[in-house]
């Protein structure tokens, strides 16, 4: 338990130019912008299902607070 402590605590500036690096090697230059856009429209979808259900859960408070009025 400690040394996992220890090892998450030493992340920082050159570590992640070292991951970052890694994955340029693993990927290419040409992968890495198909990969993030894919992520991108990935969260946008996300993002788009879960809104109906939030405006949905707004509209029932609304209503439960007109009704206790």
């Amino acid at each position: 338990m400690i040394t996992l402590n220890i090892f998450l605590g030493m992340i920082g500036p050159p570590q992640i130019i070292l991951i970052v690096l890694a994955i340029l090697l693993l990927f290419g230059g040409k992968k890495i912008p198909e990969l993030m856009r894919g992520l991108g429209t990935g969260i946008k979808e996300f993002k788009k299902a879960t809104k109906p259900e939030e405006e949905e859960e707004i509209k029932e408070e609304e209503k439960k607070k007109d009704t206790k009025k």
